[in-house]
C-alpha cells in the first residue's frame, strides 16, 4: 500500500466478542474510525462519518446519501447478506467495489428459525410472561412433527433450514420460490423429508407453519398483505427472519389482534430499533435483528469482511465481490 487509505466501520457491535477483526486492521496499515455512536445510524450519519473515507465495513445502514455523494469511496464490505441499503447499479456506474459474507450467517440464522419453530408453536414466550404473573395454564401447542412446514424462498438458508428439519421428521413442506428447485428439492428428499415445490397460495393455504428466506426487493416488499394473510389458517404461525418489509406491519398486526393466525415470530422491521404495535400483542415473539448474533457466527462476518477490504487495498482478487446477476436484480 503506497499511500495509506482510511477505513470506516459503521457496523455494531464489531470485534466486541472477538478481537480479531481489529487486530487484522491494526496490522493492515489501513487507518481505521470506528463507528463512535455504538449504534445503527442513519443515512445522514453514515455520510458525515464516510464522506471522506476510501473504504466502508458495513452492516444494515443505508448507504443511499453517501454513495451518491461520495467523491473518494473505492470499496464496500458488507458484514451480512443482505444488500437492500447498498444502492449496488449506482457502485457499478461509480466504480465501487462491493463484497459481503453471504455463507457466513447461513447456520446461525436456520439454527434461530428452527428454535422458533419450536418455541412459537408451544406457547413457550407465553408461558414465561404468564408463569412470572404467578399463572400456570401449561399451554398445549403444535409440534414440528404434526406440523405442515411452508418454506418461502429456497436459497442458503432456507434450504438449510430444510436440512435441520430432516431430523425432525415434519408431516410434509411446501416450498415456495421464484426459481426452479427441483435439484435442491431432490437432495432434501434424499435427506427423508416429503418436500413439493408449489405456489405461493397454495402453501399459504395448507401450511401450519411458514417462514420467509427471501431478500428485500421491490417484487418482496410487502409480499404478505392481508390478501395473502386471507389464505393463511388461523391456527397457523408465520416467522420473519430475512428482512423488514416483506410482511405488511400494518396488515399482520390487525390479523393477530383479531386472532385471524395464529401467532408471529419476527426479527427484522421496517424500521429499527422497533417500538411499534406489535409490542402489545401477546401472540408475537419479537426479537432484535439478532439472526446472525451468534459468537461464531459474528466473527466469521467480521473476519471475512475485513480481510475483503484488505484484499481490495493490497491489490488482491477480492473472493466474496457480489456477482453481477445480484446487482442486475437490484433496485438502485
Amino acid at each position: 500500500m503506497n499511500q495509506k487509505k482510511r477505513i470506516f466501520v459503521s457496523t455494531y457491535p464489531f470485534g466486541t466478542y472477538n478481537p480479531h477483526p481489529i487486530e487484522l486492521l491494526n496490522q493492515s496499515g489501513l487507518e481505521v474510525i470506528y463507528n463512535p455512536l455504538k449504534r445503527k445510524l442513519t443515512s445522514h450519519e453514515i455520510f458525515e462519518f464516510a464522506r471522506n473515507c476510501d473504504g466502508l465495513i458495513a452492516g444494515t445502514d443505508n448507504l443511499h446519501e453517501l454513495i451518491k455523494e461520495s467523491k473518494r469511496l473505492k470499496m464496500i464490505a458488507r458484514v451480512g447478506i443482505g444488500l437492500d441499503s447498498v444502492p449496488l447499479k449506482l457502485c457499478r456506474e461509480k466504480g465501487i467495489k462491493v463484497s459481503y459474507t453471504p455463507d457466513a450467517v447461513t447456520l446461525a440464522v436456520s439454527e434461530l428459525v428452527v428454535g422458533m419453530m419450536i418455541t412459537l408453536p408451544r406457547h413457550v414466550v407465553f408461558a414465561d410472561r404468564e408463569l412470572r404473573l404467578g399463572k400456570w395454564s401449561r399451554p398445549v401447542g403444535m409440534s414440528i412433527r404434526s406440523a405442515t412446514i411452508g418454506i418461502i424462498g429456497l436459497g442458503r438458508v432456507g434450504f438449510k433450514v430444510g436440512m435441520i428439519l430432516s431430523a425432525f421428521h415434519p408431516a410434509k413442506i411446501y416450498v415456495f420460490d421464484i426459481l426452479e428447485k427441483s435439484e435442491e428439492i431432490c437432495n432434501l428428499r434424499r435427506m427423508g423429508l416429503n418436500i413439493e415445490q408449489v405456489n405461493l397460495q397454495s402453501l399459504l393455504e395448507k401450511s401450519d407453519i411458514i417462514s420467509l428466506h427471501v431478500p428485500l426487493t421491490q417484487v418482496t416488499k410487502n409480499l404478505i398483505t392481508k390478501s395473502e394473510l386471507n389464505f393463511m389458517k388461523e391456527t397457523a404461525y408465520l416467522l420473519n427472519f430475512s428482512r423488514g418489509g416483506i410482511v405488511n406491519e400494518e396488515d399482520i398486526y390487525n390479523y393477530l389482534k383479531n386472532h385471524r393466525i395464529a401467532g408471529f415470530a419476527v426479527d427484522v422491521y421496517e424500521k429499527e430499533p422497533y417500538n411499534g404495535k406489535l409490542t402489545e400483542l401477546e401472540n408475537v415473539v419479537l426479537s432484535q435483528h439478532m439472526g446472525s448474533c451468534s459468537f461464531d457466527c459474528r466473527l466469521a462476518m467480521e473476519t471475512q469482511a475485513t480481510e475483503e477490504m484488505i484484499r481490495f487495498f493490497k491489490g488482491a482478487p477480492l473472493l466474496s465481490e457480489v456477482p453481477n446477476f445480484e446487482i442486475d436484480a437490484s433496485d438502485f
